[in-house]
């Protein structure tokens, strides 16, 4: 009569790795958990410099209103755009409003356009786009593009040139349909080429939206609150702690995982003091 086969206790029978295995394991266990930390290291950095980024945001668009960059500080934003944008500027001059272009925007007031005209500097002649504000879908050829050219005194906040293609769409100009602000398309399209700055500005709302304002379609403002300015928004992610903390838990994971591996081999070498007879 056969008898039962005996179950093996858990473990027994699997040999110790080879050396040059072994050896080939621990280097990639310590190249994976140098990498992790790494990453968690650098995502701390990141961490520190958006926060400080947030707070020096913060600072500039409740700080009073300077003179926008003219014509000697372009190439220092072109360089160094983090150190200017939205900076809160002042700009005097006159609105050119035949040479407003209409560019698709989403807001909290719904779907429309931002209304972008050129500022002819008084001092300089130079042209600063002037993101005049929004206006709705169902208004864009309203009665506030009746206006003509005026002297006007626009405070807001500095913004950078948007790349085109930056929302997917490729601006037209030849058509004047506009997804994008890119600065020097707009200033090619109106002429200003040679003398427009490399950034545009939000300018801020005249007046406050009505408290019982409704969103449901289609949107209609009232003509005098058009285009509505104010509407910056000035968000940034910062997801730096959970990414931080992912890198670390991965680098705590493979150190376990290595430990288990550096005992069990032990074990099986005989480091336990119970050698095979």
């Amino acid at each position: 009569m056969r008898k039962p086969a005996m179950l093996k206790p858990a473990g027994q029978g699997r040999r110790p790795m080879r050396t040059p295995a072994l050896a080939i394991w621990g280097a990639l266990a310590l190249a994976a958990f140098c990498g992790f930390v790494a990453l968690g290291n650098w995502q701390v950095e990141r961490r520190a410099w958006k926060l400080d980024l947030i707070e020096r945001v913060q600072e500039r668009i409740h700080a009073p209103a300077a003179p926008a960059p003219a014509r000697g500080e372009w190439p220092a934003v072109t360089a160094s755009p983090e150190d200017y944008e939205y900076r809160r500027v002042r700009l005097e001059g006159e609105l050119l409003h035949d040479q407003t272009s209409l560019v698709q925007a989403t807001t909290v007031l719904g779907g429309g356009y931002w209304v972008m005209t050129p500022l002819r500097l008084a001092d300089s002649g130079d042209a600063v786009f002037v993101n005049r504000g929004f206006v709705p879908r169902a208004q864009a050829d309203g009665p506030w593009r009746a206006a003509h050219a005026q002297p006007a005194t626009i405070v807001g906040l500095l913004r950078l040139s948007e790349p085109d293609g930056a929302f997917l769409r490729d601006n037209q100009p030849a058509q004047n349909l506009w997804y994008s602000r890119d600065v020097a398309q707009l200033a090619q399209r109106h002429g200003w080429s040679q003398n427009a700055a490399p950034y545009f500005v939000d300018a801020e709302a005249n007046a406050p939206l009505p408290p019982a304002l409704t969103l449901d379609p289609p949107l209609r403002l009232p003509d005098d609150m058009l285009p509505v300015g104010g509407l910056t928004v000035v968000r940034f992610n910062n997801n730096h702690l959970s990414y931080l903390l992912t890198w670390y838990a991965l680098a705590l994971m493979v150190a376990l995982a290595a430990a288990y591996v550096i005992r069990e081999e032990y074990r099986l070498r005989g480091g336990s003091g119970r050698r095979e007879r």
